[in-house]
């Protein structure tokens, strides 16, 4: 962390202003005071209402009021409240990646389960299509860090977002607000809640949130990465009895915008080819920050999210009993000129998504006044995926071909003098005329996976003292998954075997050919051949070149047509199931925790915790599915092998992790801290990366993380609230051997920054007669990281790290508000974020089908804008 970085941190920590991790309290309790602060909080992290101070467990909390001043719009702003998380927003509205403590993966793939579980109301979100959207009426988020399986039924190997919203009120209220912002941003957000009798209460919400884009499609001459969004969520609250309460929860949302441009970070050779098909700049080369991007047609993203849950509380005396069901849909179609280049390379890549869900879960809870307490619960998933997938060829692609033939061979070869060679070998010297990278041509793609899954889990509470504890927890999870394909390829080139038989005098002719041209002779030259081969001089030398090529047009390793492999870019697809892969996995596991608590004082706790996790085995639902090297013999034996048919991964076998942790969380008049010292580690780490034509799934051997968590808050004076939140990570690759880059072991994985801070403060100054002025600055900071592990692109693996290295993200991003509130409820305020305009790159990756060139999605420019607001 540079002096700048810590005289801006420092200087704003003491000059400002609500916690950027600020502590939540429910909205059930008293309203808060002077004294209502820091760790005196309701969280439900262990699946019971306590404070935060009497929660042994690393959760960090984001209160409603902290969503407002720091302006908090999705989950993607919240990293900025909370170090130990990450967000990555990917290649379109429904891809969002969230990353715990440097664990983490799900987007880009609908059959890669998340190892972060994300939560609404007690409600699991099985991929990041359903998570993304605004945040109504929040009560507070809370991130749980580190594999918390033991409490939740599906995917917490790396931690949990559990987001809870404000239940209904029996007092009629609610509240308006609108926001205008740069780059015509417009949010509006209202709710009201009430009673309908003494003995039910209502909610109604919505929100609206559009923006122009902040980039601009200098070819198609308009705004690009805009944003489109609405969303309502009603909810009922039953009380017929004082131990029975029903809430019910409906909700809908809806996403169709632009996203998301992606710059060009390094321009490689392919560039002044692109250049030259799309008759001047294809692409802002080397320029990933002009926010200046170059498309052949806009891209689009409408996403469907919707559905309706129902929990029922009921209190036994001594003992509740909690069931939480729901039902949900998603439905995602996205379309991607995946080139990114004006030239109409992929004239179509389209995404048309269905995933539907239903969740159960049923836990009694005991309140004994003895020392011994449990939970007991099982929980019960069913889900079914739809996926179809297209991509095309567009009209350039062709030419585009073309020229990327001629260039790997030299100048020798060229699309039409394959097509006609290759035919006449085979015969029919019409068969492949026009044909190869013919616009149109692609991949018709259609998935299908069913996923049920059950356990049971508990845990139980030792008071072994009246200040000492024990719990022990266990889980046994039963994943069973059932996919399918249905893939059909029609480009034809990459249905042609290279090294076929028929093909043999052809690769005789071509190595021949490099040979003499190797000894200064022209192969296209008949007369010079003739001179080289009757010469008594070079006459001997012609034999021996002729008897090498001989030798060798069979030869697999010597093929002269072997760097045209890589341009067969959609081979044939095996499907399945077929009579070697029968398309499923069946996953069990016990994970377990054990953990003591111990209260030095009414104001001091310390905890130290031993937890497992596990994630069940994810499936590669896309054109990158492959059969397993260990199936591939069989395959082949048993008549099922398909032209170019290689071995890579059908799914990912499942993740462990486990962690040992010890804490400390205080709580005094005037100040609160929490202090974690962790080894978090995950065996089989579901590794998904992105190779430039599409993803490679491999399970890492192991990787694991050293780390230090600190938060704390402290009020000096009246009204002024400080934060400061600190997450130091020393994270590696035990082993890795098996990456998509080549061997990792013993590395640092990529994207995990060693130092992550936020800091910020609020400072309330209350008028005579009840007008309060708010001020609120928050700063987050992350550590120089190098961004991916490697790069594909390149000629060796060696290379594309190598690169990889040189490309680092740094953030720095400044953000703050500042609000008057009135007595009448009518608030009115400035807000920005990133107000520095700091730039870095959230991600990057091998440009598509563009050997040597990198494309990178850059960061969000500055925002701000006014609020006006409105409470009854």
């Amino acid at each position: 962390m540079t002096l700048r970085n810590i005289l801006l941190g420092a200087t704003m920590l003491c000059a400002a202003t609500t916690p950027a991790i600020a502590f939540a309290q429910d909205t059930a309790e008293a309203p808060a005071s002077d004294t209502d602060y820091g760790n005196d909080i309701i969280v439900t992290a262990t699946k019971r209402s306590q404070t935060l101070q009497d929660t042994p467990i690393a959760v960090s909390v984001t209160s409603a009021a902290d969503i407002q001043n720091a302006q908090i719009r999705d989950l993607i702003d919240l990293q900025s409240a909370v170090p130990s998380l990450r967000v990555s927003q990917l290649q379109s509205s429904a891809n969002t990646n969230f990353i715990i403590r440097g664990f983490g993966n799900g987007a880009n793939n609908p059959g890669i389960e998340p190892s972060v579980g994300v939560f609404i109301d007690g409600v699991y979100r099985s991929r990041s299509a359903a998570q993304i959207g605004d945040l109504p009426n929040v009560e507070r988020i809370e991130v749980l860090r580190g594999p918390q399986s033991t409490l939740f039924g599906k995917n917490a190997s790396a931690g949990v977002i559990s987001i809870v919203t404000q239940k209904p009120q029996y007092e009629f209220g609610g509240s308006v607000e609108a926001s205008y912002g740069n780059y015509d941003a417009f949010v509006i957000k209202s709710d009201i809640t009430g009673p309908i009798s003494d003995k039910i209460a209502f909610s109604l919400g919505g929100n609206y949130n559009r923006r122009d884009g902040y980039a601009r499609d200098v070819n198609l001459d308009t705004d690009v990465n805009d944003r489109n969004r609405w969303g309502v969520r009603g909810q009922l609250l039953f009380e017929p009895t004082e131990a029975l309460t029903i809430r019910l929860i409906g909700d809908y949302d809806k996403i169709d915008e632009n996203c998301c441009i992606a710059g060009n970070v390094i321009a490689g050779p392919t560039v002044a080819i692109t250049n030259a098909l799309a008759g001047g700049p294809s692409v802002d080369a080397n320029n990933p920050f002009s926010y200046r991007v170059y498309n052949n047609f806009l891209s689009s993203n409408l996403i469907k999210n919707y559905g309706g849950s129902g929990q029922i509380d009921y209190d036994l005396g001594n003992m509740s009993l909690t069931s939480i069901s729901a039902y949900r849909e998603v439905r995602s179609n996205t379309n991607q000129d995946s080139d990114f280049t004006s030239a109409d390379l992929i004239g179509q890549k389209s995404d048309d998504t269905a995933i539907n869900t239903f969740t159960q879960e049923l836990r009694l809870a005991s309140d004994f006044d003895g020392p011994i307490n449990f939970l007991i619960g099982g929980y019960y998933f069913n889900e079914k995926i739809k996926q179809h997938s297209q991509i095309y060829f567009g009209d350039d692609f062709r030419a585009y071909g073309n020229a990327l033939i001629q260039a790997a061979s030299g100048g020798a070869l060229s699309v039409p003098v394959l097509e006609g060679t290759l035919g006449t070998l085979e015969g029919d010297p019409a068969k492949y005329v026009g044909t190869f990278f013919r616009a149109g041509d692609g991949m018709d793609e259609y998935y299908g996976m069913k996923n049920t899954a059950w356990s049971i889990f508990g845990t139980v509470d030792f008071d072994v003292t009246d200040r000492l504890t024990l719990t022990l927890g266990g889980n046994y999870t039963k994943d069973k998954k059932r996919f399918t394909t249905d893939v059909t390829s029609t480009d034809v080139f990459s249905g042609i075997n290279l090294d076929a038989p028929a093909y043999a005098p052809f690769r005789n002719q071509l190595i021949l050919g490099g040979a003499l041209q190797q000894a200064g002779v022209n192969p296209n030259d008949p007369a010079a051949v003739l001179a080289f081969a009757t010469n008594p001089a070079t006459a001997a030398t012609f034999q021996q070149f002729q008897a090498f090529a001989t030798a060798n047009q069979n030869n697999p390793a010597a093929n002269p047509l072997n760097p045209l492999k890589a341009f067969q870019f959609l081979p044939p697809f095996l499907n399945v199931p077929n009579s070697v892969e029968p398309g499923k996995t069946n996953d069990g596991d016990f994970s377990y925790s054990a953990r003591l608590a111990y209260k030095l004082t009414d104001t001091v706790n310390v905890y130290a915790t031993y937890a497992t996790g596990f994630k069940a085995s994810s499936v590669n639902l896309s054109r990158d599915s492959r059969p397993l090297a260990s199936d591939l013999p069989a395959i082949i034996a048993g008549g099922l092998g398909t032209p170019n048919l290689v071995s890579g991964s059908r799914f990912a076998a499942p993740e462990e992790s486990s962690v040992y942790e010890a804490g400390l969380k205080a709580q005094w008049s005037v100040a609160a801290l929490n202090l974690a010292v962790f080894k978090q580690s995950i065996k089989g780490f579901q590794s998904n990366v992105f190779s430039g034509t599409g993803f490679a799934l491999a399970n890492a051997g192991k990787q694991s993380t050293w780390g230090v968590e600190f938060d704390g808050s402290v009020r000096p004076v009246q009204g002024l609230n400080l934060s400061l939140a600190v997450t130091w990570l020393d994270p590696k690759y035990d082993s890795f051997i098996g990456s998509a880059v080549g061997d990792l072991s013993g590395k640092k994985p990529a994207g995990i920054p060693d130092l992550s801070v936020s800091m910020g403060g609020t400072y309330t100054y209350e008028f005579a007669g009840g007008t309060k002025a708010i001020a609120h600055v928050d700063y987050q900071y992350e550590s120089p990281t190098q961004i991916v592990d490697g790069l594909t692109g390149f000629a060796t693996d060696a290379e594309g790290i190598r690169i990889a290295q040189g490309l680092k993200r740094e953030v720095n991003q400044l953000n703050a508000s500042f609000t008057i509130a009135l007595t009448n409820g009518f608030e009115l305020g400035v807000w920005g974020r990133n107000l520095t305009n700091a730039q870095y790159l959230t991600t990057v990756f091998d440009a598509v089908a563009q050997a040597g060139s990198v494309s990178g999605y850059p960061s969000q420019p500055r925002t701000y804008g006014v609020t006006g607001r409105f409470k009854f």
